[in-house]
Formats: C-alpha cells, sequence, structure tokens
C-alpha cells in the first residue's frame, strides 16, 4: 500500500469529492489556455516596444504597458478561475462565473483605440 501524494493547492484538493477526471483535465486545459493569452499579451506589449511602432514614444509605452497588465491580469483569471472552478466540481456545486474577463476586455479595448488614434494620428 503505498501513502497518498500530497497536492497542491490543498486548499483545494482537501475537501469534497473528485470529480471525473475529465472534468479535471478540460479545467486544466482552461487554465492552460489563460496562461498561453497571457504570455501573447505580454510578448505583445515587449514587442510593441521592442520593434518601435511607429507612433508617439508615450503612446508607444502606454500600449505597451496595458498589454503587460493585461498577461498579468490573464495570468491571475487562470489561477483565480482553475481554483474556484475546481472546488465548486469537488463539492457538487454551481460553476462559477469570472470576475476579471471584463477588465481584460476592457484593457484591450484601449489598446485598440490607442492603436488607431496614434496609426491615424
Amino acid at each position: 500500500m503505498t501513502p497518498e501524494r500530497s497536492r497542491f493547492p490543498r486548499s483545494v484538493y482537501e475537501a469534497g469529492d473528485d470529480p471525473d477526471p475529465r472534468f479535471s483535465l478540460a479545467n486544466e486545459r482552461t487554465f492552460l489556455a489563460w496562461i498561453r493569452t497571457a504570455l501573447a499579451f505580454v510578448a505583445a506589449g515587449l514587442a510593441v516596444e521592442a520593434l518601435q511602432v511607429p507612433v508617439a514614444a508615450w503612446l508607444r509605452v502606454t500600449i505597451s504597458v496595458l498589454l503587460v497588465l493585461a498577461g498579468v491580469a490573464a495570468t491571475a483569471q487562470a489561477w483565480i478561475a482553475w481554483v474556484r472552478t475546481e472546488r465548486a466540481m469537488r463539492h457538487l456545486a454551481p460553476l462559477p462565473s469570472s470576475g476579471l474577463k471584463l477588465p481584460i476586455a476592457v484593457i484591450l479595448g484601449i489598446v485598440a483605440i490607442a492603436v488607431l488614434v496614434g496609426v491615424l494620428g
């Protein structure tokens, strides 16, 4: 008989019952999709500055910072949503909605407007 391995984070795995593995794996795939999205935001922010996009310097820096902030928000979204969804599945509770999708969308909307202003201005 082998001892049960400790799983991280304990706050998620210590309570409730294990859900169907397919659901946990789907939750993990969603987490990884958010991480890929976050990586794309950060890479885009770095590219805007590194490639010296032909807009005003202050606007370029603003766009870069907003994209990197969107990447940070997407990373937070990934973790928070994964934890909340896993806990809900373990307790047979309704799946939660996430609160960070709107701020990420707003940041990207501001970036799009800034790019448009920079290109047309």
